[in-house]
C-alpha cells in the first residue's frame, strides 16, 4: 500500500524542477513586460536555455506557466512565441479592471494606509513625463493602478492584477506612440488620488470608471486599425 508520505517523496524531484521553472517563468515574464521580447516573436529553447543555464524540460515548464498567464502562445510545429493581444483581449482586460479597481475604491470612507504608495506612483509618473520617458510613464501608471487594486486587501486580487499588468504591457508595446496614450491620463490619476486621499470612495470609483472606459476605447480603436494592417 502506497502511503501519502511515499507519494510526496516521489514528488520531491518534480518540486525542485517546478520551483526552478517558476523562477525562470518570472524572469522571462519580466523580460516580456519590459519589451525585451516583442509580441509575435518566436522564442528559441536553445538560446534561452543556454543563456539561463537550465534544462529543456525546465524551460518548457516555464513556457507552459507563461502560456497559462496568456503571455506566450504555443502553435503546433511552430513552437512558442510571445502572444499578440487582440481587440477582444483588450476589452476583457478592461472589463476585469473595472470590476477590481472600481470595487476596491468604492467602499473607501477615509484615507487608506496605502495612500503614500499611490502618491509615489503618481509622482513617478510626473517625473517620467517631465523627462519625456513615455514608457516609464506607462510603467508608473501600471504601478498606480496596481496599488489601487491592492486597496481590496486580497492576495488573489493582487495576483490577478500582476497577470493583467503583464498583459497590459504587451498591449502598450503595440502602440506606436506611447506618449499619445499615456500622457493624457496622468492628470486623471491626480484626480483619482485626490478623491482617494479624501476618503471619497464613490467619487473615486466614478472617475476610475470613466478613465477605464476612455482608455479601453482608445486602445480598441488603435487595435482596430492595427489588425487589418497586419492581416494585409
Amino acid at each position: 500500500m502506497i502511503t501519502a508520505d511515499d507519494g510526496l517523496a516521489a514528488d520531491r524531484a518534480l518540486l525542485g524542477r517546478t520551483s526552478t521553472a517558476q523562477r525562470v517563468a518570472d524572469i522571462l515574464g519580466t523580460r516580456i513586460a519590459e519589451g525585451f521580447f516583442k509580441p509575435g516573436e518566436r522564442l528559441s529553447e536553445l538560446d534561452i536555455g543556454t543563456a539561463l543555464g537550465v534544462s529543456r524540460n525546465t524551460l518548457r515548464e516555464a513556457f507552459r506557466l507563461l502560456t497559462h498567464q496568456r503571455l506566450l502562445t504555443h502553435e503546433l510545429n511552430r513552437g512558442v512565441s510571445v502572444r499578440k493581444p487582440t481587440v477582444e483581449d483588450v476589452r476583457d482586460i478592461y472589463r476585469v479592471r473595472r470590476l477590481i479597481e472600481c470595487s476596491a475604491v468604492q467602499v473607501l470612507t477615509k484615507r487608506p494606509a496605502e495612500y503614500e504608495t499611490l502618491a509615489k506612483a503618481v509622482a513617478d509618473g510626473d517625473l517620467a513625463a517631465r523627462e519625456e520617458r513615455w514608457r516609464d510613464l506607462g510603467t508608473a501608471n501600471i504601478h498606480f493602478h496596481g496599488a489601487v487594486a491592492s486597496l481590496a486587501h486580497s492576495e488573489r486580487v493582487n495576483e490577478l492584477m500582476t497577470v493583467l499588468s503583464a498583459e497590459l504591457r504587451l498591449v502598450f508595446q503595440q502602440m506606436a506612440d506611447p506618449r499619445r496614450f499615456h500622457e493624457r491620463y496622468l492628470p486623471r490619476n491626480h484626480d483619482i488620488l485626490e478623491f482617494i486621499g479624501k476618503g471619497e470612495g464613490p467619487g473615486a470609483a466614478a472617475l476610475l470608471s470613466s478613465y477605464l472606459n476612455d482608455a479601453e476605447r482608445q486602445l480598441v480603436d488603435a487595435y482596430a486599425k492595427l489588425e487589418p494592417a497586419e492581416e494585409s
